[in-house]
C-alpha cells in the first residue's frame, strides 16, 4: 500500500509540474508579444476600426472596390441606334481614291488656268502689231513678218494650255449631290463667257490672217476678232479672281 502510494504521489507531482510549465511558457510568450505591440500601436497612432466595428463583411468590401474599379458606363445612343448603317459610318477606299483623283486634277487645273494668262494677254498686246495698217499717204503697212508669226504663236499657245486646262476641269470625278457656291459658283458662269470666247477669237483670228496674207485689210467678221479677244481676256482673268483673290464678296459666298 505504500508503494502504491508513493507512486500516486510521484505522477501527481509529475503532472502538476507538466502543468505548470506549460503555464509559464505560455505566459512568457504573451509577455514577449506585448512590448512589441504596445510599440506598433504607440507609433502608428489611433487605431483603426476594423470592418466588423463598422458593420461590413469582407465580401461587402469587396463588391465596394470593384464598383469603384469599374468603368463608368455611358447610355448615349450610338451612330446604329440613330439608324445609320454600317456603310455610311464606314469610308470608302473607292470615294478616298476618287476624292483624291479630282483633287489632283483640280490642282493641275488651277495651275494651267494661271499659266494660260501669261500668253494670253501677251497674245492681246501684241495684237496692234499684226494688224495692217494704212499711212499718211493712203497706203496700207503690212505688219512685219516678226510681230505676225509672235503674235499668231502666242494665240496657238494659248489655245493649247486653255485647252488643256478645261480638260481637267471637265473630266475631273464629280462628287454626288455638290453644287457650286460662292465664288465657284460665280467661276462656273464665267465658264460661259471665256470658253466660246476662245473658240470665236481663235477662229476670226485664222480669217483675219488669210485676210492679211492676201495683202487686204481685215474686214467683215473678222474685223471683231480683237473686240472679241478683250472680252474674252477680260472675263477669264475675272473667273481667276473669284477663285484666288484673297478678299472675295460676302455677296457670292452667302449664295
Amino acid at each position: 500500500m505504500k508503494i502504491v502510494h508513493r507512486r500516486i504521489i510521484a505522477l501527481s507531482c509529475s503532472c502538476l509540474f507538466a502543468a505548470a510549465t506549460t503555464t509559464l511558457a505560455q505566459t512568457g510568450s504573451g509577455t514577449a508579444a506585448s512590448p512589441d505591440n504596445t510599440a506598433i500601436a504607440s507609433s502608428t497612432g489611433p487605431s483603426v476600426p476594423s470592418l466588423a466595428e463598422l458593420g461590413l463583411s469582407s465580401v461587402s468590401a469587396q463588391e465596394n472596390t470593384q464598383d469603384q474599379k469599374a468603368p463608368a458606363t455611358s447610355n448615349a445612343p450610338s451612330l446604329s441606334d440613330l439608324g445609320f448603317a454600317a456603310s455610311q459610318t464606314q469610308g470608302s477606299a473607292q470615294e478616298q481614291t476618287r476624292l483624291n483623283k479630282r483633287t489632283h486634277m483640280l490642282k493641275v487645273h488651277q495651275t494651267l488656268g494661271l499659266i494660260t494668262l501669261i500668253p494670253m494677254v501677251a497674245a492681246v498686246a501684241t495684237g496692234g502689231g499684226a494688224k495692217i495698217k494704212r499711212g499718211t499717204d493712203g497706203t496700207y503697212i503690212q505688219p512685219s513678218t516678226t510681230n505676225l508669226d509672235l503674235h499668231v504663236a502666242l494665240g496657238a499657245t494659248t489655245g493649247a494650255l486653255y485647252t488643256a486646262t478645261a480638260y481637267y476641269a471637265i473630266f475631273a470625278p464629280k462628287i454626288p449631290g455638290e453644287k457650286p457656291r460662292g465664288a465657284i459658283r460665280l467661276h462656273r458662269y464665267l465658264e460661259y463667257v471665256h470658253g466660246p470666247g476662245m473658240v470665236m477669237t481663235g477662229v476670226l483670228g485664222i480669217l483675219a490672217y488669210n485676210q492679211e496674207n492676201k495683202g487686204q485689210k481685215v474686214h467683215g467678221i473678222a474685223s471683231a476678232h480683237g473686240t472679241v479677244a478683250d472680252v474674252t481676256v477680260a472675263a477669264y482673268a475675272a473667273s481667276i479672281v473669284a477663285v484666288s483673290w484673297p478678299i472675295r464678296l460676302k455677296f457670292w459666298e452667302g449664295r
